[in-house]
């Protein structure tokens, strides 16, 4: 095997590309269009009604057991790995027990959005309308809203911060242990629980509640474990009438397999993908979470690799990544409209990395590694989100190949610097063996998998709209309502030092108000819609006889992520340049300027747009102001802890929140005009970064990336002609390199012209395969919002 790594680095072998039999299921998969599924809502309240008088955990495992045994299931055509989550590839099931009222609300809208469409015949709203009523006072979201207080809703409401996310949905955000699922199948969970619950005294109150706990273990393990059969019996039933010889042996050997795993431990390449996707898929079925991340696939999944490396050819083996690739793309959620602007694109968030370093800090590259990449390459899909680990020992082959994928042009994929993330990792209380373990959950977030309940993605916080009030005395602009603190009238300031004081003040209001409302979230969903499946495969869970949501994990953080960092620092320099240094304008002027979104007044514009230093340009004024911007939020974030005993950490990065939230803030001191997108990430604002990737890369390096340890978020965008051939590459690898030497923590690189995107806008029809990089994550261009279309098309085009 390790010839066969050296064959793959000095390029003596070709990995397989796409064979027909994926090209004929991709082409299926490209025509759907994605449509509601009702059946789990009518079983979940079927089930729910059957169990009134259970404890909820006892609940939540039985209608996760009725859900896997009368759920519709089907083998497509051609397929190997099995498994669906709805009645079609690409259809949404419904999770009343989270939230349900916005679905309600917006059900004969959902056909008619503008992005992330989804069909629904007048039947199944009926049907959905029908089952809602039994919800009402149920759902995780209302105890939610409950518990929050007054001030954090209307903190909420004006746009400051949004805990939306959570707040209507599950949490996901989590990678479990797959390693151990292989290694000992659900039956060896199983034992464990058992064996457990054999050691209890449940006279003892603690140890009663424990009891249910691991009886609802017990209980979803063996469901899934029937789950699995279901689809054995399914492919014995199509092998039974089937003419052509290979499909039937394929069919026969489906059923083999699903008999086996995932109850027992793998033995075989196709063995351990199965296993896994049955794992993967019914995740998702009980949690309503995204970003349900594979991590660190290649490292655990090796050893079945090599198992089959005599039995299976390297083609054959390749063909099954691909097609598993495909059936990641088969999982889809339905979001509320507002959420859709900040999720656009039926993004799942499911991040699987490669690279990186052992637990002993030797260098982990495989195989697997370049057929994970090759994968992608070959599938040409967003899903999954696949990420590269960067190491000082990364061999050169590994970060070439990574590079010719980033050429394709799928924004993918996104590069993570162990120099900075690792460090990070350690100072939140992580030991060094699982600090270099660490994979990325969803967009950007670095945790170790199987280890981790780590709530990111927790709320998006508008840095910008807390400056806005820091200039305006605590009122809000567009309201005129006095949202925030009473922090002085801005021409009453005779320093920078008072600006930048009231933004502190205004920012240590606000962070207190998100951390009540992401508490609240917290604690519902603990209480009502705890996880036993999920809960199952996270280390200490069993052991300690608590579900993810009661803090069972090993470790355990929450992270909001701070949005508009370039605006905050741009604004800030223009204030410090042009109006307290070069008294270029007064401040009566500037809050004019500003009320009046700069109407008539563009020379002034102008003059904050040009003249005052930018972030991205490697300009310390500039750029030390946003380090400072960002670090006043991040300093507040992270003193505060969460109901499950641990502590919140901050990141930087929206997803596409930026546009929305953008929406909400007026005019900014750095010539932005009201309601159009903040910065993405900490990336410069667009069109504002005027000296190239370098210069750009130094500026964001400059940053504290290591406090932000949820996560930063930098893209780049460069025309297809700057890679074109291997000189391209090798300039792109040394802007990657000098962002993560310096201390950044992440890029990402959309490959793609201007051009396209313009004409994919203009004839969506001819594009309905264009993949491109949203934020921390990729979707089809043609199925996002125009507003964030607009937003990835303004992005500075870089060249070498």
């Amino acid at each position: 095997m390790q010839q066969l790594l050296q064959q793959i680095e000095n390029r003596t072998i070709v990995l397989p590309g796409p064979t027909p039999r994926f090209e004929r299921m991709k082409e299926r998969f490209l025509a759907v269009t994605p449509e509601i599924c009702v059946e789990r809502a009518k079983l979940i309240t079927q089930s729910y009604r059957e169990t009134e008088a259970e404890p909820t955990i006892i609940r939540r495992a039985k209608a996760l057991e009725k859900i896997l045994a009368e759920m519709t299931i089907f083998i497509q055509e051609d397929e190997l790995i099995v498994g669906n989550q709805a009645t079609k590839p690409r259809s949404s099931p419904i999770f009343p027990e989270f939230s349900c009222k916005w679905l309600e609300a917006e059900l004969d809208r959902l056909e008619k959005r503008s992005g992330d469409v989804f069909l629904i015949s007048e039947e199944k709203k009926q049907t959905l309308r029908e089952l809602f009523p039994y919800w009402a006072g149920k759902t995780s979201n209302e105890l939610a809203a409950a518990l929050m207080t007054h001030e954090a809703k209307e903190a909420q409401a004006a746009g400051v911060f949004t805990v939306g996310n959570y707040f209507f949905n599950g949490v996901g955000h989590i990678s479990v242990d797959y390693g151990k699922v292989l290694a000992v199948g659900l039956n060896g969970l199983i034992d464990e629980a058992e064996a457990e619950m054999a050691r209890l005294d449940v006279t003892n109150p603690a140890h009663l509640q424990k009891m249910h706990f691991l009886r609802a273990v017990v209980i979803a393990n063996h469901a899934v474990i029937d789950f699995a059969d279901r689809f054995a019996t399914e492919a014995e039933r199509l092998a039974a009438t089937e003419k052509n010889p290979q499909r039937k042996a394929e069919l026969q050997e489906v059923a083999r397999i699903c008999h086996k795993v995932p109850a027992q431990r793998a033995e075989t390449f196709w063995e351990a993908l199965q296993s896994f996707w049955f794992i993967q898929l019914t995740i998702q079925l009980e949690s309503n979470g995204h970003s349900i991340s594979p991590m660190r696939f290649d490292q655990y999944m090796l050893p079945y690799f090599k198992a089959s490396e005599d039995s299976m050819s390297l083609a054959d083996m390749q063909e099954l990544l691909d097609l598993l690739w495909l059936k990641f793309n088969e999982i889809n959620k339905v979001r509320d409209e507002g959420s859709t602007k900040a999720f656009g694109g039926y993004p799942m968030f499911q991040n699987l990395i490669v690279g990186g370093q052992t637990r002993d800090g030797h260098d982990a590259t495989n195989e697997l590694s370049f057929m994970c990449l090759q994968a992608t390459a070959n599938t040409k899909l967003y899903q999954p989100s696949i990420s590269i680990r960067i190491h000082d020992g990364t061999p050169e082959p590994l970060y070439m190949k990574a590079l010719e994928v980033s050429r394709v042009g799928l924004g993918m994929p996104a590069y993570y610097s162990d120099r900075v993330i690792i460090p990070g990792l350690l100072s939140r209380g992580l030991t060094r063996e699982d600090a270099r373990d660490y994979g990325i959950i969803g967009c950007v977030e670095p945790q170790v998998g199987g280890n981790t309940e780590g709530w990111h993605d927790a709320a998006f916080f508008n840095m910008a709209k807390v400056l806005e009030l820091a200039l305006n005395n605590g009122v809000d602009p567009l309201t005129g309502q006095q949202l925030g603190l009473m922090t002085g009238e801005l021409t009453s300031f005779k320093s920078f030092d008072d600006v930048l004081e009231a933004y502190q003040t205004q920012m240590k209001y606000f962070v207190r108000l998100l951390v009540v409302s992401d508490n609240a979230v917290d604690m519902a969903h603990g209480q009502r819609t705890p996880l036993p499946f999920l809960s199952s495969m996270v280390a200490d869970c069993i052991a300690k006889g608590k579900s993810l949501q009661e803090g069972g994990a090993h470790y355990n953080f929450t992270g909001p992520q701070g949005v508009g960092v370039a605006n905050v620092g741009d604004s800030l320099a223009a204030i410090k340049k042009l109006v307290i240094e070069e008294k270029a304008l007064t401040l009566a002027e500037l809050k004019k300027l500003l009320a009046t979104n700069f109407e008539g007044k563009e020379d002034l514009r102008q003059m904050l747009v040009n003249r005052a230093p930018k972030f991205g340009n490697d300009n310390d004024f500039a750029d030390e102001l946003a380090r400072e911007g960002a670090l006043i939020y991040c300093n507040q974030v992270e003193k505060y802890t969460n109901p499950r005993g641990g502590q919140f950490q901050p990141g930087l990065y929206p997803v596409s929140a930026n546009v929305p939230l953008g929406g909400v803030v007026g005019a900014t001191p750095d010539g932005r005009k009201a309601g159009t997108p903040l910065a993405d990430g900490v990336s410069p604002v667009s069109g504002r970064d005027a000296l190239g990737p370098t210069a750009a890369v130094k500026s964001v390096a400059k940053l504290d990336h290591q406090i932000a340890s949820n996560g930063t978020l930098l893209n780049q965008k460069f025309h297809p002609n700057a890679l074109k051939d291997d000189r391209g590459l090798r300039n792109l690898m040394a802007v990657t390199e000098t962002l993560f030497t310096q201390g950044g923590l992440h890029v990402q690189y959309n490959v793609v012209s201007r051009e396209t995107l313009l004409d994919a806008q203009q004839h969506p029809e001819k594009y309905r395969g264009l993949v491109v990089r949203v934020a921390g994550y990729s979707a089809f261009f043609t199925a996002l919002d125009p507003a964030l279309q607009n937003d990835i098309i303004a992005r500075t085009e870089q060249t070498f």
